[in-house]
C-alpha cells in the first residue's frame, strides 16, 4: 500500500522494538504519518519472557490487539529460598472494575506480544536494514542519514533504538552507562501440571534471586522463569549454564529447581548483564524526542521495561494529539506533556528498581543476614513494596481514563 507522507505529520521512529512499535501504532491512530527504521533484517525482540502489568495490557487493547489469551491474572509473593512468605501483592478492585482486566501481572513471551503487535502495523511503515547514523535538525524539519545512504526528511525524530541509542547519544551527549552490578539468567518453559495456576513468587536467599511466574505461549500455558545474581563488568561467563544454576538452586524450596529439568537450555535460556544510565530530567531536544531505554533503561526489580516503553509510546502520541508538527513550539509543548507525565513517575520505578537490586545483591554477610531477618518476621518489605511501587503504579493507572472499559467512572 502507498504510505502519505505529509509535510506536519511525518513522525520518524528509529528502532523496531516494542518501544518503537508502540510508538507507531500509538501515532498512527492519532492520524501522523510514520515511518519506522529498523538497523536488523527483520524486526524482532531479544529474550524469552517478560511480565506486562495491567496499564500495558490496556493500551496494547487500545491498538486492537486482543488481550483475552494473553495470559492469567498472577497472584505475586515475595519469599525467601525456604518458602516463608514475606509480602503479598495485592490486586486493586478499582483498577480491575476501570479497566476491565483482572490482576496485575500478566507472564507472556516477548515474541508472542510483539507479533501481535507487529500484526496491526500497516505494510510499508516499517523499513529494515537501515543503520542509523545522525541527525540534522533545521527550523521546520528533521533530517535523518543512515549508513546505506538513504536520507530521509521529517517533521519529528523518535529515538527507540535502546539502551545504547545513537539517537539519545547525538541529542544528550554520552549515557554514562554503568553495570548495577546483577546478572539476569531469563528463562521459560512448558507447563508444569502440579503448580498451583494464578500464581508465582519472587524469592530470595542472602545473595541470589530465584522467581517464576505463569504465562502464555501461542495459547499454550508455560512458566517463565528467573535467577539474579551479583555480578560486575567482565565477570566470567560460566561454561555449563544449567550447571551453575542446578548449584544456586540445589537448596531452593520447591518448584524452583524443577524449572531447570524442564527447560531447554540452547533455546529457552538467555544472559543479561544489567547496565543503566543516570536519571534524566529531559527527553527531548528541539525536534527530537525518546523513548524506552534510550532514555530510561530498567533493572529487572522493576518488572517494566518493556512495559513502560509501550507506555511511552501511548503517552508520546496522545501529548501530540492534533499538533502540527511545522510548528516547533507546538512540539515542544506536546514534548513538555510528554515529559510531565511521564519523567518523574518512570525515574522512580527505574531509581526504586536500582536500590531493590543492591539491597537484595550488594550486601555484605552481616547487613544481609540482618535484612533478611527483618523481612522475614516483620512487615516492612511488604510496606516498601507498597509505598515504592505499588502506590505510584496504581495512581498512574487509574489516570488512564482514555483506556477505561467501565465509562461510568471516567
Amino acid at each position: 500500500m502507498s504510505i502519505q507522507w505529509r509535510k506536519g505529520k511525518r513522525i520518524a521512529i528509529v528502532g523496531g522494538g516494542p518501544g518503537a512499535i508502540s510508538t507507531a501504532l500509538a501515532c498512527l491512530k492519532q492520524g501522523y504519518d510514520v515511518r519506522v527504521y529498523e538497523r536488523q533484517k527483520t524486526c524482532e525482540p531479544f529474550g524469552g519472557a517478560v511480565l506486562l502489568s495491567v496499564p500495558v495490557l490496556a493500551v496494547l487493547r487500545s491498538y486492537g490487539i486482543d488481550i483475552d489469551n494473553f495470559g492469567a491474572p498472577t497472584v505475586t509473593y515475595f519469599k525467601n529460598d525456604k518458602g516463608l512468605e514475606r509480602a503479598k501483592l495485592p490486586f486493586n478492585p478499582k483498577i480491575e472494575k476501570r479497566l476491565g482486566i483482572k490482576g496485575w501481572h500478566y507472564g507472556v513471551l516477548r515474541s508472542t506480544a510483539f507479533e501481535k503487535m507487529l500484526s496491526k502495523i500497516p505494510q510499508g511503515v516499517v523499513h529494515t536494514s537501515h543503520q542509523f547514523d545522525s541527525y540534522t535538525e533545521y527550523d521546520d524539519t528533521i533530517e535523518l542519514n543512515f549508513s546505506n545512504g538513504t536520507k530521509v526528511e521529517a517533521d519529528i525524530l523518535v529515538g527507540a533504538d535502546g539502551i545504547r541509542s545513537n539517537v539519545s547519544k547525538q541529542a544528550f551527549g554520552d549515557p554514562q552507562l554503568f553495570h548495577i552490578g546483577i546478572r539476569l539468567w531469563l528463562a521459560w518453559c512448558d507447563h508444569i501440571p502440579d503448580i498451583p495456576p494464578n500464581y508465582g513468587y519472587i524469592s530470595h536467599n542472602w545473595q541470589y534471586q530465584a522467581s517464576f511466574f505463569p504465562m502464555i505461549h501461542n495459547g499454550k500455558p508455560g512458566f517463565e522463569w528467573w535467577v539474579v545474581e551479583p555480578s560486575w563488568e567482565g565477570k566470567p561467563v560460566p561454561r555449563d549454564v544449567k550447571a551453575h544454576l542446578q548449584g544456586i538452586l540445589k537448596d531452593w524450596a520447591d518448584p524452583m529447581p524443577r524449572f531447570l529439568e524442564c527447560t531447554d537450555f540452547d533455546t529457552q535460556v538467555y544472559r543479561w548483564e544489567i547496565y543503566n544510565r543516570p536519571s534524566m530530567k529531559k527527553w527531548s531536544k528541539g525536534r527530537v524526542v525518546c523513548v524506552g531505554d534510550a532514555v530510561h533503561p530498567v533493572s529487572p526489580y522493576a518488572a517494566y521495561g518493556m512495559g513502560m516503553a509501550i507506555e511511552d509510546g501511548y503517552f508520546l502520541a496522545n501529548a501530540l494529539r492534533g499538533v502540527d508538527l511545522v510548528d516547533i513550539h507546538a512540539v515542544n509543548a506536546g514534548f513538555e506533556l510528554y515529559e510531565k507525565q511521564r519523567v518523574g513517575y518512570v525515574n522512580h520505578n527505574m531509581e526504586f528498581a536500582r536500590y531493590m537490586g543492591r539491597i537484595f545483591h550488594g550486601l555484605p554477610w552481616p547487613l544481609a543476614w540482618l535484612r533478611d531477618l527483618v523481612f522475614n518476621y516483620t512487615p516492612f518489605l511488604k510496606y516498601t513494596l507498597e509505598k515504592g511501587y505499588l502506590e505510584g503504579s496504581e495512581k498512574e493507572t487509574l489516570a488512564l481514563k482514555d483506556l477505561y472499559q467501565d465509562k461510568s467512572s471516567a
